[in-house]
């Protein structure tokens, strides 16, 4: 259980289980840097020279170099090339590419709820996925990740990416310095804000640092707080349906997570350090979110806790120490009482647009160890992980990622998939995202942001 994450010392006993990256071997499994690959893997694809396979995403600078380097062994091993296009506008765009019969050939979609918004919508330009995309996921995945990305039982779309939300990013320096112990219940990081609120708050720093804009998906941060919420106060039961709808967003339970999430996210005592005030929340973007953690040398922080999942580690500067005694580590984000850990999640999932054979072969591919661990030994500064069990751990440079792959792979534990993602995309990736966004730009009532969600579903 994840409850031997909650202390200093017991996280580093796992991540000491967990494995370090000690001689990785991506050799057979893919070599991510683009030199001499073992092709042995690859000749399954066939000879693919001369053809372009096309990938459109949501995953921009700085995490999309490392999606490109992992392309390499398959270009090199095939002859394909490999057509990058990352956009903060993905969500929208792509069902414009679709409308306008402009489709890419491959997409990684981060909702399982716009898939099937796309196959019921747009169903003549997604393809079911390939026979070699098929066999690699019922081998090297839970049967639950295939269910989120199947339609009305048909298999569309192959999980890529996985990470883990329950994290709270802060730096150990810090806290060691000033005497902060990591809180193991919600009460705990209550009193630990209000500590830094005394200790720091008259030099202008905070106890909290938040961003929510991601552009046109700007939001989907805030409506991460309240799905860790809902599932601390509310419980798993709850938080399924509250996916299907049978639990309304106005409910009582899920006005209580909300009224919680606020008691932080609205509380102008604890944001936004280094940013401004609540509104600037919604003005920042999730990648400079948590930034003002990291000290000018010699200054203290501006802020010491910024809640967000376990890719945001792609999000620290080059030469960001990310370790239990570095700049920068995350601990879990503490449930109402020590004994109960939820853990929150999401990923994204790969989508085919065309039955051409390098299409399949590279759908095939991403679904694959040869890719997994090519990613792997591709992203140096860590903030990736995959649920693919044959991911060698030793691939994974961060402790962090280590961490997350084992809570992944923990099949005792309470995880639950990004609600949101699982929504109909009218209101997962609409009106949620726009009404979280309103509630702290505009100070929107909670009541009436959790009416105007809940009167846009479908």
């Amino acid at each position: 259980m994840f409850a031997a994450a909650a202390t200093g010392a017991a996280l580093a006993l796992v991540l000491t289980a967990c494995g370090g990256n000690d001689d990785p071997e991506p050799g057979a499994t893919g070599d991510g840097d683009g030199g001499d690959a073992d092709c042995a893997a690859y000749e399954q694809y066939g000879d693919l020279s001369g053809k372009t396979v096309t990938v459109y995403t949501s995953i921009v600078s700085p995490e999309d170099q490392p999606h490109i380097d992992s392309y390499k062994p398959f270009e090199e091993c095939t002859g394909a090339t490999i057509s990058y296009e990352g956009s903060k506008e993905f969500e929208a765009q792509l069902l414009v590419r679709l409308e306008a019969g402009s489709a890419p050939d491959i997409a990684y979609i981060p909702q399982p709820g716009l898939l099937q918004t796309i196959v019921q919508d747009y169903p003549d330009t997604i393809v079911p996925a390939s026979e070699g995309t098929s066999a690699n996921v019922d081998e090297f995945f839970s049967p639950s990740w295939k269910t989120y990305g199947s339609v009305d039982g048909t298999f569309y779309a192959a999980p890529l990416g996985a990470n883990v939300k329950s994290f709270v990013w802060y730096s150990p320096k810090q806290f060691e310095a000033n005497g902060y112990d990591i809180p193991e219940t919600w009460d705990d990081l209550i009193a630990l804000s209000d500590k830094i609120v005394a200790d720091h708050g008259a030099d202008g720093a905070k106890p909290w640092c938040a961003g929510i804009g991601s552009g046109d998906a700007t939001g989907w941060p805030a409506t991460d707080w309240l799905e860790d919420m809902v599932l601390r106060t509310a419980g798993g039961d709850v938080y399924d349906k509250w996916i299907t709808n049978d639990v309304k967003f106005n409910d009582p339970q899920i006005a209580t997570a909300l009224e919680k999430v606020g008691e932080i996210l609205r509380n102008p005592d604890y944001v936004n350090g280094g940013l401004g005030d609540v509104s600037s929340i919604a003005a920042t973007t999730f990648q400079d979110g948590g930034l003002p953690i990291l000290a000018e040398d010699g200054k203290d922080p501006l802020c010491y806790m910024h809640r967000q999942a376990s890719f945001y580690a792609a999000n620290w500067p080059a030469g960001t120490n990310v370790a239990e005694d570095g700049d920068v580590f995350a601990f879990y984000f503490p449930g109402l009482d020590a004994g109960t850990r939820p853990v929150l999640g999401g990923g994204e999932f790969v989508a085919a647009f065309s039955d051409r054979p390098e299409v399949a072969a590279f759908q095939a591919f991403l679904a694959s160890p040869e890719w997994a661990n090519a990613k792997a030994v591709s992203t140096p500064n860590g903030g990736w992980v995959s649920a693919n069990s044959g991911l060698d751990p030793k691939n994974l440079v961060s402790p962090i990622d280590q961490l997350s792959a084992t809570i992944l792979g923990d099949t005792t534990q309470e995880f639950r998939f990004d609600a949101s993602d699982l929504m109909p995309a009218a209101v997962g990736a609409g009106s949620f995202w726009t009404q979280m966004t309103a509630w702290i730009a505009e100070g929107k009532s909670d009541a009436d942001v959790l009416d105007a969600i809940q009167a846009s579903w479908p």
